[in-house]
């Protein structure tokens, strides 16, 4: 199944008990809040499916993995409440592939901006090729990586999120953020990297589902406070997004 361009598409196929969603958008895979709400409605329905041991979170095309948050979208937020929701939108999708009950593994072939490298580090495993550069962008543009933060600590640490959120600007490349723990792989082509993500899924998916599931359990041990720390950050992010700062920054991104 899948939506009309204009909000995106997600499509989802199961075989060999290997779920792969695809999500996509023309805007360089970025995400309209409609797409987050699908997104995380078919976590949660595949973290209850006994057909699948595990999911595989990829993006269409061969360029951009995701540009993060829809500026069209962030540009239309008018007061608090709009601006919550809409970074509610990734909170809830982070959340719900923190409480997947399978393990996601994800594909990442090209650059990734913002909310983007939030679905990244809330993959249990990553895949990347050499084009898979990484940026936070937020703080540029007069908001700052909150809802996605507690996700990407988790995964490069304090001194790497630091790093990666006050250099707005700069890109770091995929050899970078595997070494900061990010990706656990990094392919020099999209056809080496999905050959291996082939044997390798389907080498997990031959094991007990059931440990498959206590282990993603004990990997995300210590995260029970996050529906309500990720909301709150939801809130902070809607009301600077409403600032004349980020209004600015937007509209001049947008020319």
């Amino acid at each position: 199944m899948s939506t009309i361009r204009t909000n995106g598409s997600l499509y989802t196929n199961i075989k060999n008990r290997i779920a792969t969603i695809e999500f996509g958008h023309p805007a360089s895979n970025s995400f309209v809040s409609e797409l987050l709400q699908r997104l995380t409605n078919e976590l949660n329905k595949l973290s209850n499916d006994d057909n699948v041991s595990l999911i595989v979170l990829k993006s269409e095309g061969d360029r951009a993995f995701c540009a993060g948050a829809s500026f069209d979208e962030l540009m239309e937020v008018t007061n608090l409440e709009e601006g919550q929701q809409f970074f509610s939108g990734f909170a809830n999708v982070i959340n719900a592939m923190r409480k997947c009950k399978k393990l996601i593994i994800g594909r990442v072939q090209g650059k990734a901006v913002g909310g983007g490298v939030g679905l990244i580090a809330a993959c249990d495993y990553v895949y990347a090729t050499e084009n898979a550069a990484i940026k936070l962008s937020e703080l540029s543009i007069g908001i700052g990586p909150f809802v996605i933060a507690p996700a990407v600590e988790r995964k490069i640490g304090k001194s790497g999120i630091t790093e990666l959120s006050l250099a707005a600007t700069d890109w770091k490349n995929a050899y970078w953020a595997k070494e900061k723990g990010l990706y656990a792989k990094v392919f020099s082509s999209t056809k080496e990297m999905d050959k291996e993500i082939d044997f390798f899924c389907e080498k997990l998916a031959s094991y007990n589902p059931e440990a498959l599931q206590k282990m993603k359990k004990v990997l995300w041990e210590g995260t029970d406070t996050w529906d309500s720390l990720l909301s709150e950050r939801a809130v902070m992010s809607g009301k600077l997004v409403l600032s004349e700062f980020t209004k600015n920054a937007l509209s001049k991104y947008r020319k």
